[in-house]
């Protein structure tokens, strides 16, 4: 097995792993993410997120943020269609045994789209959890179709990032007391997501709901999230035509894996579950095995 450091550099957040013959001997964690560099550059953090560890002498694969326009480096978008086997041969080197993964675009005139971090976890899953349909939750989750290795098509839905934005920047989230978990609440919002699809309409409901006593205002987030990933759910559902036969694949960890489970269970789509972290860590590893030959 290979000896390698692997980086997962977003926006907010990087871990690093150091493996040493395929088994991981060192971790670390840092909220060092490229938009919360402190006034340091790339380079400075990633010499102390690495101190110690020899990346001199292995290669080091980073997927992310990183190879924005606002990280490291600018690495260049594959476009799609594109096999994932081409993300080992067209990786950029940014200082010595250090490269960055390319991200994938699409630029049609139905469908502009962009990745990067995702292609990385893609590349895993297409081992571990095959499918034709692939599900990224997250700040923007990503939809993605593919036939093999090959992802011929994807979109990316802002769910995350307009939860985060009603409940703190609108007057949907105004007054709030501290939100609670609330099951039955988001089971409400999500029926409500999945059968409306007018879901602007919808919005200002949230707040009226509490306003009104007709829903607890602890469970206004609850509600909010259910509503958006229902919609976000049905939507895509009738964008990919996806029915019964056809395999999907949730890649996500956790409380949201659990959330859009719920979502795919209520619409109809049957969905096998792969971590994020086991995609993610699979797929560097394949790019670091190549490396190695």
């Amino acid at each position: 097995m290979t000896s390698y450091i692997a980086i997962d550099w977003g926006s907010t957040h990087l871990r690093a792993w150091h493996y040493r013959q395929g088994e991981c001997i060192d971790q670390r964690r840092s909220e060092a993410g490229v938009t919360r560099l402190a006034g340091r550059s790339p380079a400075e953090v990633f010499a102390s997120v690495t101190e110690g560890w020899p990346v001199d002498q292995l290669p080091v694969v980073m997927a992310g943020m990183v190879g924005s326009n606002a990280g490291w480096q600018a690495v260049p978008y594959l476009p799609c269609p594109v096999s994932l086997t081409q993300l080992a041969t067209r990786l950029n080197r940014v200082a010595g045994k250090a490269w960055i993964v390319p991200g994938l675009c699409l630029e049609r005139r139905d469908n502009h789209n962009i990745m990067r971090g995702e292609e990385t976890q893609l590349l895993g899953a297409v081992n571990l959890a095959a499918a034709t349909t692939y599900v990224l939750p997250g700040t923007h989750a990503k939809w993605v179709q593919a036939d093999g290795d090959t992802v011929h098509d994807f979109r990316s839905v802002m769910t995350g990032e307009l939860h985060h934005l009603l409940l703190q920047h609108s007057l949907l989230g105004a007054g709030l007391p501290p939100q609670q978990p609330d099951n039955a609440a988001f089971r409400d919002g999500l029926e409500t997501g999945c059968n409306d699809r007018s879901i602007l309409s919808r919005l200002f409901e949230v707040r009226a709901a509490h306003v009104l006593g007709s829903r607890p205002a602890e469970s206004t987030s609850e509600f909010l999230s259910g509503l958006l990933i229902g919609h976000e759910v049905a939507q895509m559902q009738q964008q990919f035509a996806l029915n019964r036969r056809q395999p999907l694949t949730l890649i996500a960890d956790g409380s949201l894996a659990e959330r859009y489970q719920q979502a795919m269970t209520f619409a109809g789509i049957p969905a096998q579950r792969l971590g994020g972290d086991d995609a993610f860590q699979h797929g560097i590893r394949s790019i670091a095995d190549e490396l190695a030959d």
